[in-house]
């Protein structure tokens, strides 16, 4: 139907939502109740929605408008939340920046987003410096965020001012729900990170996911500590907690000694952390000192659970109810879920596609294969990404036959429950033979002293790749080289059997707890030069 261009601009603008209308609604409805805790800050959501509207007015004034990429280099704060929903009540679109960047790779995300606003934290703000300087960006706008107390160079302007910016007015911005309003960049685990375009539409699809499969209620009192610059701690929590009018405790970083004194002093009942943090919470001599009594809800991600930590945490806190979320950015980024009833009963297994997500195993001519065949995974949804900013050529392998393809390697059984065999570049072709790194490092961690495990292939003159697994052990106890090889003996197929163990002290990680196998085939990259 037809109707005329004033009458269409009403309906657009009576059906019209951005992000930021998740804390807008729940002031509504909720104004007195508790959104953000932050280091002595308690806002309610009357008091976050006002902040928001202001620090919009600052960043208009500063010439922030629709479509503008903004760049936001931070830790976790009270400000980037409010900066965050700021941006999207403008029509402009946030790009948070991974804060353990150093300079070069800064200034290739600036250069690649073409952000002309720039927010970091004060200890940063050198580093951004220098990446603006060698990206060539010209900053219309350099404001610093004052976390760590440290002196911002010259020409920053101080971004808690603009939380007392005196026009409160309520800010709207009319804008079509498929445009983008967040550009969050690939974890760069494997190559230079791509920047995938997410739409209010995409966003909102995936809370309300998130929400239903994950049992999210609006009395939850959820604790974040895991970098808001990644796309989980940020849209699969703390937005899905904001739009319920639920609480939300910000910590700087995932300590597990704060977490543990966090959980306790605010009666926390929900909190996410990648399986290295739920362990290290688990090693931590404050564990059983701390009342963590009121945890009801776990949810974990980013990389596979060991099936002795999940036992662990369901014995040792009891009454937890775990949740695994598995997806990746350019699926807003829930794909799957695995529900507390399924942890033991399907172990291993990445859960069932979540309310608005419909997920499919392909072959290579994307032809959908049986249950228990192995093929790639793709997902259909209105939670998928735009595409890549200014990248035809890798959109268009991405989303080839209409389907998302995710890079990733699984199965569906027969009761259409995903289970993740590897992402396609960490498969390991060792003498013809296919061997899956993530087999490989359940079997391994298992071993009652080994803390950590990556496994990951490395040319070998003989075999063309050759299976190498790089183990952190438990804190004092040691490993050895014939130790592991023996262990692996009684459990592993020989071509799949590590033909080198490195022990090291830590594995190299980004600030969501992935571990970066990159870094460690730089490392280890001679280790088979003298072999035969």
């Amino acid at each position: 139907m037809d109707f005329s261009a004033p009458l269409q601009t009403l309906i657009d603008a009576t059906r019209a939502r951005d992000v930021s209308d998740t804390v807008r609604l729940s002031a509504r409805r909720t104004p007195g109740r508790t959104a953000l805790v932050y280091e002595g800050h308690r806002d309610t959501f009357a008091e976050l929605d006002t902040l928001v509207d202001r620090m919009a007015n600052a960043l208009r004034a500063k010439g922030v408008g629709e479509g503008d990429r903004v760049a936001l280099v931070s830790h976790n704060n009270r400000t980037f939340v409010v900066i965050r929903f700021a941006v999207a009540r403008l029509g402009a679109v946030l790009a948070p920046i991974n804060f353990m960047l150093n300079a070069s790779e800064i200034a290739y995300i600036l250069s690649m987003s073409g952000a002309r606003f720039v927010i970091a934290e004060d200890a940063l703000c050198s580093t951004v410096d220098a990446a603006i300087h060698e990206s060539g960006t010209q900053a219309r706008v350099r404001g610093f965020i004052p976390h760590a107390g440290v002196a911002a160079p010259e020409g920053w302007e101080d971004a808690d001012g603009w939380l007392s910016w005196p026009d409160a007015t309520p800010v709207r911005v009319i804008r079509s729900e498929d445009l983008p309003t967040q550009m969050m960049f690939t974890s760069g685990t494997e190559s230079r990170p791509k920047g995938a375009l997410l739409s209010t539409r995409s966003l909102f699809s995936q809370y309300v996911s998130c929400i239903i499969d994950g049992g999210m209620e609006e009395n939850d009192i959820d604790l974040h500590s895991l970098p808001l610059y990644h796309c989980a701690q940020l849209d699969c929590f703390l937005t899905p907690d904001l739009y319920l009018g639920a609480t939300s405790i910000l910590l700087r970083a995932p300590d597990a000694g704060r977490l543990l004194e966090a959980i306790e002093a605010e009666g926390v009942t929900k909190l996410f952390c990648p399986p290295t943090v739920w362990i290290a919470m688990l090693r931590h001599p404050d564990f059983d000192r701390r009342d963590i009594s009121t945890l009801k809800k776990g949810y974990y991600g980013a990389s596979v659970m060991p099936t002795p930590i999940i036992e662990e945490l369901l014995t040792r806190i009891p009454g937890l109810r775990l949740y695994n979320f598995y997806g990746q950015t350019e699926l807003a980024p829930v794909a799957t879920i695995l529900k507390p009833e399924d942890q033991l009963r399907k172990l291993g297994s990445a859960g069932r596609p979540g309310l608005n997500v419909e997920t499919r195993i392909v072959d290579d001519g994307d032809q959908e294969v049986a249950p228990g065949e192995v093929g790639e995974i793709v997902h259909r949804s209105a939670q998928v990404t735009n595409g890549y900013f200014r990248d035809e050529e890798k959109t268009a392998a991405a989303f080839a036959g209409g389907w998302f393809h995710s890079g990733d390697l699984g199965y569906m059984d027969e009761e259409g429950y995903l289970y993740v065999v590897d992402r396609k570049k960490d498969m390991i072709k060792s003498g013809g033979e296919n061997v899956a790194s993530r087999e490989v490092e359940e079997q391994i961690f298992t071993h009652p002293k080994v803390a950590e495990v990556a496994v990951l292939g490395l040319p070998h003159p003989r075999w063309i790749e050759a299976v190498v697994a790089v183990i952190v052990p438990r804190e004092g106890m040691s490993l050895t080289q014939e130790e592991l090889d023996a262990f692996c003996r009684d459990r592993l197929a020989g071509y799949k059997r590590p033909k080198h163990f490195a022990i090291v002290s830590e594995l190299p990680k980004n600030a969501s707890g992935k571990i970066l196998k990159r870094d460690l085939r730089v490392q280890f990259s001679g280790v088979f030069d003298d072999a035969v």
